[in-house]
């Protein structure tokens, strides 16, 4: 093994046989003249003191040229020379990363002779005449000389990371050392900006104090060549995240868009160091960022669950069934629904029956596919769903009005401004918050739009499909009866909301379902543009968009709305996947390939005895070797491609941040349904033992694959 490659594993992978014994602290020496002159300086001091109190939204400081040239150009050669990188991406972050320089007192001689001056910039940053320089400026206490905690990240085009607090553990200052290219200024435009979020507060019903980050970031902080940014890591206060490194328009631009940083934290005093408390640790580790994402504390969250019943629906429908005239809607529907500004009441149906009523095919086939209105069709989507408990089905709409509705979206603004009140002054976007958890644009039935844009069509009175879809297909009784036969389930409630993710701003960070009782969760995907990772669905969307023109200008043979389903035969692909399913996803050898967007179903790896639970979001990394990554259901952006997934308890979902890169923004509609489980548990009972327990996540993948060649068929 060569020295530079034993250096690179040993970072990453600790200690190994002739390693140095690590020392319990840093060695007390004068690493003063490791940085600029004059830094420790009582007026220095005195300055940093003053700048760090005058600064906004929370304290944060920025030091200057703060380490002595020569030994930080040492360290960046080193760098480049001797250490790899692990490209990582999770919901949170996309990045490169190394090993934790905490494990450089663990090399062997040979490696530590091809890494001194990252060694001695170790040292000098953990030194204790540094960090009492840092405990004055930032008044967070003693920090700890015995717990060190450092790694080199690098961010190229499309790396980013979201918003956090960094309250993890016993950190008490966070900081980050630039280690850009010195004969290169960061461009202003090319992203990786510092960027830091107010916080308002609010009290809970329960009496608690909380803070809530804006959904915007007011402050800015450049990268730059040997600069120090650091900041006081307080609970639900100090959030903060890292702007994507944006691409240039050629590739010999992007090599110098490099953004390499020290990153790390000091922590509080370990115990035998001057200030350490008993249990300090443990208090702190309840307060930190993943226990309040995970928390079920979302009084201040937007969207709020709006669940409707519809059993409430049903008398509605009841009850106006036999009045005259017709009940009113706001508008005009399809084409044969339209009558003297009325609108049919739709069918009330009867979830007892198990075929559609010839009603309820009439009112579906204005805006299903006529394919999925089949008998056959249909027992194969509850087989699937069945065995699987998720479906992927591409085409699913009626092409005229898919037509009509991808018009209608591309017809809207192509780029929307990140500033949420400019956003939410022109409604029917509103943005979803508090950002540590998700930031979108979502749309609710409801909501207004007073000067009839975006929502409604330019005629005042004429339903624009998007609402049509929002207000009458989604939350309707036939609907709700088609995803009963498709699915087997028993519907008790629906909360419907279209969403819209700006490329370069928006997400939805891995949260967890924790309800007793599973939900089902609907995506229609209604992304217009090209250039997400799926190709074979780009191929798929072009020629579906085809299709739709065709045969709404009668170009094309079809089923048009009101004449008889066809036969399964030559239907649109059905996937299906298992509970284990490891879908395509962006290849962690280019993980900067990826332009994200893909929302994401996750199993959790609690603790055991044995080894602490794993971070439930990471699901990706160039050296895994291990094909289960916990990934249990994924789809990319595509345009009229539906999901079904049955969500269980404990079970975490995702949307990717979608890149800058984008060629536009993921659009799509969703549905959260409750769902009667009323005597499964007796089911379960009588099947236990009948299912083979030895069955591997491999039969299960394989037994999709040889669904999907059979509906295929």
């Amino acid at each position: 093994m060569s020295g530079q490659k034993r250096a690179r594993d040993d970072l990453q992978s600790g200690p190994g046989p002739g390693a140095r014994k690590r020392r319990n602290t840093i060695v007390k020496e004068d690493y003063r003249n490791r940085f600029r002159p004059g830094l420790f300086h009582q007026i220095s001091l005195e300055d940093e003191r003053q700048n760090y109190a005058g600064s906004s939204p929370y304290r944060y400081g920025v030091i200057s040229q703060l380490i002595e040239p020569n030994l930080l150009k040492n360290v960046r050669q080193e760098i480049l020379e001797n250490l790899s990188f692990t490209p990582k991406e999770t919901d949170i972050y996309k990045i490169h990363q190394s090993g934790d320089l905490a494990n450089l007192d663990g090399l062997d001689d040979a490696s530590l002779k091809r890494l001194p001056s990252l060694l001695i910039l170790r040292d000098a940053l953990y030194s204790s005449d540094f960090r009492e320089f840092l405990s004055s400026i930032t008044m967070a206490g003693p920090l700890s000389g015995k717990k060190t905690d450092m790694a080199i990240n690098v961010y190229t085009p499309g790396c980013h990371l979201l918003c956090h607090d960094d309250v993890i553990g016993s950190r008490r200052v966070s900081y980050i050392l630039y280690l850009l290219d010195p004969e290169q200024p960061w461009g202003r435009h090319w992203g990786g900006a510092l960027r830091l979020y107010p916080t308002k507060p609010y009290k809970s019903s329960d009496g608690t104090n909380i803070n809530v980050p804006a959904s915007d970031p007011t402050r800015l902080v450049q990268p730059a060549w040997n600069q120090l940014s650091f900041f006081a890591v307080l609970p639900g206060q100090s959030f903060h995240d890292v702007a994507e490194v944006l691409a240039a328009r050629n590739e010999e631009l992007n090599q110098q868009r490099v953004r390499m940083a020290i990153s790390g934290w000091y922590h509080i005093p370990q115990e035998g160091e001057i200030g350490f408390e008993e249990g300090q640790e443990e208090e702190l580790a309840s307060k930190s960022s993943l226990t309040q994402l995970q928390s079920r504390n979302d009084e201040h969250d937007l969207p709020k669950a709006n669940p409707q019943s519809y059993i409430d629906k049903e008398t509605q429908l009841s009850i106006s069934s036999s009045a005259d005239p017709p009940l009113q809607d706001t508008g005009k529907g399809a084409d044969d629904c339209k009558s003297n500004g009325t609108t049919k009441a739709e069918p009330e149906g009867n979830i007892e029956d198990d075929i559609l009523t010839e009603s309820e095919i009439n009112f579906l086939l204005k805006y299903l596919s006529p394919t999925f209105l089949t008998p056959d069709t249909i027992d194969s989507l509850q087989q699937s769903f069945g065995n699987f408990s998720c479906l992927l089905i591409k085409s699913f709409l009626n092409p005229i009005y898919a037509k009509s509705l991808r018009d209608f979206i591309s017809s809207q603004r192509d780029t929307l401004p990140h500033n949420t009140k400019k956003i939410e002054a022109q409604p029917p976007w509103t943005v979803a918050c508090p950002p540590h958890k998700h930031r979108y644009l979502f749309m609710a039935p409801n909501a207004p739009d007073p000067n009839h844009q975006n929502l409604l069509s330019t005629k005042t009175k004429e339903m624009s499909p998007m609402r049509e879809l929002l207000t009458i297909l989604l939350p309707s009784l036939a609907f709700r009866k088609w995803l009963h036969l498709a699915t087997g389930l028993t519907l008790t409630t629906y909360d419907i909301r279209a969403r819209r993710f700006r490329r370069g701003y928006d997400y939805s960070l891995a949260t967890g379902y924790e309800e007793e009782h599973p939900r089902l969760e609907l995506t229609l995907g209604l992304t217009t543009s090209k250039g997400w990772e799926d190709d074979e669905d780009e191929e798929t969307a072009e020629e579906g968009a085809e299709s739709d023109k065709k045969t709404a200008t009668g170009e094309a043979d079809g089923n048009a709305a009101g004449q008889q389903p066809p036969p399964t035969a030559g239907a649109p692909a059905i996937a299906v996947a298992a509970p284990n399913y490891n879908p395509p996803k962006p290849d962690a050898r280019n993980p900067d390939d990826s332009v994200g967007g893909y929302e994401v179903y996750m199993s959790t790896d609690p603790a055991s005895d044995n080894a602490p639970a794993a971070d439930p979001a990471v699901y990706q990394s160039a050296n895994d070797e291990d094909d289960d990554d916990g990934v249990l259901f994924s789809m990319a952006p595509g345009w009229n491609r539906l999901s079904l997934v049955l969500r269980d308890k404990g079970v975490m979902k995702f949307v990717k941040y979608v890149s800058a890169r984008a060629q536009g923004d993921r659009w799509d509609a969703v549905g959260e349904f409750g769902v009667d489980d009323t005597g499964e548990d007796e089911e379960d009972e009588e099947d236990e033992g009948e299912e083979d327990d030895e069955e591997s996540t491999t039969d299960l993948a394989e037994a999709a694959e040889d669904e999907l060649d059979s509906n295929s068929d």
